[in-house]
């Protein structure tokens, strides 16, 4: 996700956050995650996490405001609607009268540095929102909270600024379409998922065409109280989690139900060369494959980790690297979604050994989902991602992210308190009936920037 970080806010926080880190790191191997859950009378859900360790609270607040949400034709509505939301607020009168004033992108900055606060945000493909980190004592927390609960509510989208904005997505999109790594991805999404909404990419049309007005609709329609996943991790006890929770969502609206999204095209065989000066040829290869909450998740996880996921002991690397020297790397991954996203394998190679890298990469594909890993890789892939669990929850901002994961995609609340029994349970049996079911080698989208086709 983007993040804009005050320089003051870094100086405060560096030692305190070094702390937290090593306490967590060396206990949270063994010390389960008491995660919280309750939902607000508006129809948000709270996740929290209480640890009184250091005094800092870290928060965020997420939508179903991600990327596929984009009105048609016009890709990059979701980026530029979270960007902006902090590039200035709306005066608004409160219950009691009140007015909060209107305030500028640098007054923004300068109230968050003032109480060494750091503010986050971004988005992705299935959620947008942002975060926020700050010390936990009552002054400093009660101003950073209020003004983030402004952020999500009040944006101004000043016409001037998104002008601005717009014209630097458009040069980023210009200079990306120069890149055979970007090249791939974008023709890799196209080819993957066709006319839904996780193939599209900004382009800089799409950009152009974005008015102020998309922007303001698109937020009143994505940024309600019903829709919001708060997650709070840190220094504070339940009832004051309860009342932040309420503070950042009071301004929110209600929103209407979201409609369906139309259902991930079923894998198929494509493949697509496209010529490009690069020295090297960039090879992807893959599918749509996994949704979060699937059953197969921790047996694709393992699975993965031994195929092209653990690096320099994977069998990808083995094969590609080790044996041939067709690459200096290779990996696999799963990107699991709201609905299937995508596996896919990726290397770079000399533009003269393309069609040779691809067959050792095929085949070794093809060997893993008839067989499956030996018993050897299975220890070791379990013994690996047993033993370096508690580096995913080793910080606040780790434990963070996990808890919006778990919120936004209603995953069980024992999730990481049962991580490691799931992974110890995986077979090869499992693993071999888990590809099977996700991936077949015939129905693979190939796409290789550089060398032309032989």
């Amino acid at each position: 996700m983007r993040k804009t970080t005050s320089s003051l806010a870094r100086h405060c926080l560096a030692p305190l956050l070094l702390l937290s880190m090593l306490l967590l790191a060396a206990g949270s191997a063994h010390a389960a995650l008491q995660i919280q859950n309750w939902t607000l009378a508006n129809g948000a859900r709270v996740y929290f996490v209480e640890n009184h360790t250091i005094p800092v609270l870290d928060m965020s607040v997420e939508f179903d405001a991600g990327s596929r949400r984009d009105p048609e034709g016009k890709t990059g509505v979701s980026g530029l609607t979270n960007a902006m939301l902090a590039r200035g607020l709306r005066e608004a009168r409160l219950d009691d009268g009140a007015t909060e004033p209107a305030l500028n992108e640098a007054q923004i900055s300068e109230a968050f540095a003032n109480i060494a606060a750091q503010r986050g945000g971004g988005g992705g493909s299935d959620r947008a929102g942002a975060s926020l980190r700050t010390l936990s004592s009552r002054a400093e927390r009660d101003v950073a909270v209020q003004m983030l609960g402004r952020l999500l509510a009040q944006p101004s989208f000043p016409a001037d600024l998104l002008a601005r904005d717009k014209a630097r997505v458009a040069a980023s999109i210009r200079e990306s379409l120069t890149k055979p790594e970007s090249i791939a991805q974008r023709a890799f999404s196209r080819a993957a998922y066709g006319s839904h909404p996780y193939g599209r990419e900004e382009t800089v049309e799409s950009v152009e065409a974005i008015m102020r007005d998309d922007l303001v609709a698109f937020h009143a329609a994505h940024y309600v109280a019903n829709h919001a996943v708060v997650s709070i991790m840190g220094d504070v006890s339940r009832a004051d989690a309860d009342a932040i929770a309420r503070q950042l969502t009071r301004r929110l609206p209600q929103g209407a139900a979201l409609p369906a999204l139309p259902p991930t095209p079923a894998a198929r065989a494509v493949e697509d060369w496209i010529a490009h000066p690069a020295s090297q040829s960039h090879v992807l290869v893959g599918a749509p494959a996994l949704q979060r909450g699937d059953p197969d998740f921790f047996a694709l996880t393992v699975g993965n980790y031994i195929l092209g996921g653990g690096g320099f002991v994977s069998r990808l690397t083995r094969e590609v690297r080790e044996k041939r020297g067709l690459a200096y790397s290779v990996y696999s991954y799963f990107s699991p979604l709201a609905q299937p996203g995508p596996f896919q394998i990726g290397l770079q190679t000399q533009r003269a050994e393309t069609a040779n890298a691809l067959k050792v990469v095929r085949d070794t594909l093809a060997d893993y989902l008839r067989d499956g890993p030996t018993e050897a890789e299975l220890k070791a892939a379990k013994d690996n991602l047993v033993g370096g669990f508690s580096l995913r929850i080793d910080s606040n901002r780790k434990i963070l992210d996990n808890l919006a994961v778990i919120g936004f995609y209603g995953l069980p609340l024992d999730y990481l308190d049962t991580w490691t029994a799931n992974v110890e349970r995986v077979t090869v049996a499992d693993i071999r009936a888990a590809f099977g079911r996700k991936l077949a080698a015939d129905r693979v989208v190939t796409i290789v920037v550089g060398a032309g086709k032989p």
